[in-house]
């Protein structure tokens, strides 16, 4: 799988439904990771973040409206984007679903093609530089499109490592990223690399940002990992 590829989190019970939503993420080029209940998909997210969560509502054990309410009361998830899924059509319910903390909310049965437009949507929000859209942090400015990335208008030299290592900074700038978060985003879960690699390609990096003078943008919060500004 390309580490690139954003992560979307399907939390659904009845298993032809799961099936159904991964196969047509997976054919819009996601990353697809299954929980058939709550208790799983808390236990998932602790593992890897996912840049979009689509969430059933009712589930035995722990309903999506209560995994969402856990999800959104903690700092490290409170961002993560939740489109919940429900059969409840009244606006009561819906008002419940908002309420509780998700971005958006789709009634069952609902259209394939509308739920992978709203995925879209909320993916834009999480990690807009995988839909093409320019990233911009103080004086430094990347084109994803065409892997581009100046400091005050002078072109830096990036290898690709550390490019990826900034982007995934600068979608998120001011989050703490702890280094097997970063080996998980940049180089990717199937891949077996020590945690003192992160150390060196940040090395790199914060090298590559200061090559035409100005100060190291990235931060080193002790015991916890790396954050940008």
């Amino acid at each position: 799988m390309s580490v690139d590829q954003p992560t979307v989190l399907v939390v659904e019970d009845e298993m032809a439904q799961r099936e159904v939503l991964a196969y047509n993420l997976e054919a819009e080029g996601y990353r697809v990771v299954r929980a058939e209940n709550g208790e799983e998909a808390l236990l998932l997210v602790a593992e890897d973040l996912p840049d979009v969560i689509v969430l059933d509502w009712m589930m035995p054990h722990l309903s999506g409206i209560e995994v969402c309410r856990r999800l959104k009361s903690r700092g490290e998830t409170r961002v993560i984007p939740i489109i919940m899924l429900s059969a409840r059509s009244e606006d009561i319910d819906k008002v419940r679903g908002l309420e509780t903390g998700a971005d958006d909310y789709v009634v069952k049965p609902y259209s394939v093609s509308e739920l992978m437009a709203r995925v879209r949507t909320q993916l834009r929000r999480a990690r807009p530089s995988s839909v093409g859209v320019r990233l911009d942090f103080e004086d430094i400015s990347m084109d994803p499109e065409s892997h581009r990335v100046t400091r005050a208008d002078q072109i830096l030299k990036l290898g690709p490592t550390e490019y990826r290592l900034l982007k995934t900074f600068m979608e998120k700038p001011g989050r703490v990223w702890s280094r097997d978060q970063l080996l998980d985003r940049v180089w990717g879960r199937d891949i077996y690399v020590d945690t003192r690699t992160v150390d060196v390609h940040i090395g790199r990096l914060r090298k590559s940002l200061t090559q035409h003078g100005g100060s190291d943008p990235v931060r080193t919060v002790r015991g916890a990992g790396y954050a940008l500004g």
